[in-house]
């Protein structure tokens, strides 16, 4: 059974650790939203002391010069990618929202830390309006690309979206909205989905995803599907109705949330998010630092469906 500490490591949000060859990888938001960083370490363990090496600074002008948000790396056939959203600007737009869009770095050396990183710029979707919280997965012999998106026609902040890509930086085919904000608790301050996430579980497939306001309203919802359907068709989707992971008032952990999901050596499910041990924010939360990387175990239902339980206390 491990035991983690929590929190696991201190003012890091939109926690993403990779299993890749036998090393962890973990990148996440800095608090100054300015740099992407990487640390690598031979177990779990070792990612809380692990040197962060800095792989990309945001450029002092331009599309992607403000406010670098939940990067995620992945591997995808040997290449190194990763996904992050960015700004040319940290002003909201008309809509009272802030002006992101997703970029893709890839590096084709062994070692992601020390090799070279090349911009690629914009990852297009079909609609050019905020968009972030790209991850990716393979399925079914294809690469999907998985994120959170502003519809036009859709009230509220963001929806989750499924595509092909075509390669690491280029959507093909449809786009298919698998979730919007519908339910009380995924529109509490604002109407949110973002932050999806893949595990593969049995004869199932899952997205959690974040929901609400980023304070102590937010919180985890779920999606899954059948490993043999046609993910591309909504109606073979299923939604949970109730949030999965949430605020515990008594273990004082607020707005567990935009996680992800790697696995002990031992095939264990690990879920990784970030949430805050106080409530009383100054201004807004997204300047707040003080969202920390936890870990909590997954534990397995008899049907299949995963139990996240509760977020534990912090520990001494």
């Amino acid at each position: 059974m491990e035991n983690w500490p929590n929190p696991f490591i201190e003012q890091r949000a939109d926690p993403f650790i990779l299993r890749h060859d036998g090393s962890y990888y973990f990148i996440a938001s800095v608090p100054e939203y300015d740099r992407l960083e990487i640390r690598r370490a031979s177990s779990i363990d070792g990612l809380r002391c692990a040197e962060p090496v800095v792989v990309w600074r945001k450029p002092v002008t331009g599309p992607m010069c403000e406010l670098i948000w939940a990067p995620e790396l992945h591997n995808i056939n040997g290449m190194w990618v990763i996904y992050f959203a960015a700004a040319h600007t940290q002003a909201l737009d008309s809509l009272g929202m802030f002006q992101h869009r997703m970029y893709a770095l890839t590096c084709e050396d062994s070692d992601p830390l020390s090799g070279k990183w090349i911009e690629r710029g914009q990852v297009k979707t079909p609609f050019d309006t905020f968009c972030l919280d790209a991850t990716t997965f393979h399925h079914q012999g294809k690469q999907w690309y998985l994120w959170a998106q502003k519809a036009p026609e859709i009230a509220g902040n963001s929806n989750i979206y499924l595509a092909e890509l075509e390669n690491p930086w280029t959507i093909t085919g449809e786009s298919v909205m698998l979730s919007k904000p519908e339910y009380e608790w995924e529109c509490r301050g604002f109407l949110v989905n973002e932050g999806p996430a893949v595990l593969v579980h049995g004869d199932k497939l899952f997205v959690s995803y974040s929901a609400s306001a980023t304070d102590e309203n937010y919180c985890m919802g779920l999606l899954w599907i059948d490993l043999n359907a046609d993910m591309t068709r909504p109606q073979n989707w299923h939604k949970s109705p109730q949030p999965v992971f949430r605020t515990s008032y008594e273990n004082r952990q607020y707005g567990p949330g935009h996680n992800s999901f790697t696995r002990t050596p031992d095939g264990e499910d690990v879920l990784v998010y970030h949430a805050r041990n106080y409530t009383e924010i100054e201004g807004d939360p997204l300047y707040d630092p003080n969202r920390h990387t936890r870990l909590k175990l997954i534990h397995w239902q008899e049907n299949g469906m995963p139990d996240f339980g509760i977020p534990p206390a912090d520990t001494e």
